[in-house]
């Protein structure tokens, strides 16, 4: 009897305690976000405030935790998109072969010779600033990996005697892909998922820090915290290490998930 994996349990507790977090600060903190106090300015982390205060007296602690959402929202809707068209696209090209094949893994091939935040830029550039343009950007970098995941995973089984069984009982195309080798794939899939998911918190808090992506989110706080390194350092501490941990947490759980041990249970 096989037992859950260690790297996915403490992958789940770290996230499920993040995630509690974020979403209780999306309705209430201790304290305004973006209320100001002169008398508190560049307070030390202290039981008044759990990650001290910046410049402005704002509680950082409140800062962050609604910032950890921003964050969590853009990496979220990216990761869903980029996954759905990639395996969309991964499926066909994956299944299908042939011309349908050469042509979109050339059309994917493109845009994975550009580093992935250059790309991001560029996107965002062209398409404006604003959380939604960010998703789409990011969602349009991300789709080629899971695209190149899926594409593999489905070739390998294409041939498989279940899927030839299936076709000789009439199953349809999509029936095909859908029913019968998507669920089969999906201890492939799940551990792109959550390198997909690091990713692009990394990809959505550097183009913030850099001042093209959300406001609010853990990248803008963190460049926010940039010119207090010495005066206030448990800014940048306090949202880097938010960052951290959500990655960490996401990391632990794909490992587990590729150790064919995540999630299972004696």
């Amino acid at each position: 009897m096989k037992h859950m994996s260690p790297y996915f349990k403490a992958g789940v507790l770290l996230t499920a305690v993040l995630l509690v977090l974020i979403i209780i600060g999306q309705f209430w903190t201790p304290y305004d976000p973006e209320a100001m106090s002169s008398a508190e300015k560049l307070q030390a982390p202290s039981a008044a405030h759990w990650m001290g205060t910046d410049n402005f007296g704002r509680d950082i602690f409140s800062r962050v935790i609604r910032g950890a959402g921003t964050t969590l929202g853009i990496a979220l809707a990216t990761v869903i998109l980029s996954c759905t068209a990639g395996t969309v696209i991964g499926a066909l090209t994956g299944y299908f072969g042939g011309r349908v094949d050469a042509i979109l893994m050339r059309f994917n091939d493109a845009l994975t010779a550009f580093p992935s935040i250059l790309l991001g830029l560029v996107f965002v550039s062209v398409l404006g600033g604003g959380t939604w343009n960010v998703i789409l950007a990011l969602s349009i970098v991300f789709t080629p990996s899971f695209a190149r995941v899926t594409r593999s995973a489905y070739a390998s089984v294409r041939d498989a005697n279940y899927i030839k069984s299936a076709r000789l009982m009439g199953a349809g195309k999509v029936r095909i892909l859908t029913i019968h080798i998507l669920p089969n794939i999906m201890q492939v899939l799940l551990p792109a998922l959550t390198i997909g998911f690091n990713n692009a918190v990394l990809a959505e808090a550097s183009m913030s820090y850099l001042g093209i992506g959300s406001m609010g989110s853990l990248g803008y706080i963190l460049s926010d915290a940039q010119s207090m390194l010495y005066s206030a350092p448990w800014y940048a501490l306090c949202a880097g290490g938010t960052i951290v941990l959500m990655i960490f947490g996401v990391g632990l759980m794909g490992e587990g998930l590729q150790r064919g041990e995540g999630g299972r249970y004696a």
